[in-house]
């Protein structure tokens, strides 16, 4: 049984409430960011450089598990030619690099 007093005791949800229940959220929101989207935006922005340092005579990992050496970059492309066996080569997607294992020799001037 209520009692009229109990009864008149509750107030209505008022603002102060309604900020109590928000800040929880707003505090997971900030331990996400820290923790999980800015270490994946670090790691996209490496990757986007290593694919755009990748060399000739560089040695590569695909994503799909291919290792190989790179025999021909194009600057303006996004494919390079990769020597995966002795007279083997194939065309790979730039983004599809995982990994430059080795690094090949400097870059000759034209």
């Amino acid at each position: 049984m209520i009692t009229p007093a109990f009864a008149q005791g509750s107030a209505p949800a008022g603002g102060a409430e309604i900020a109590l229940q928000v800040v929880p959220f707003i505090l997971i929101f900030v331990i996400m960011y820290f923790l999980i989207l800015r270490p994946q935006q670090k790691r996209v922005k490496e990757h986007q450089a290593l694919i755009k340092n990748v060399r000739r005579d560089d040695t590569i990992v695909t994503t799909g598990g291919l290792v190989g050496r790179v025999t021909k970059v194009l600057d303006d492309a996004s494919e390079i030619e990769v020597e995966i066996a002795p007279n083997v080569r194939v065309k790979i997607v730039r983004t599809m690099i995982s990994e430059v294992r080795v690094k090949g020799g400097p870059v000759k001037a034209a």
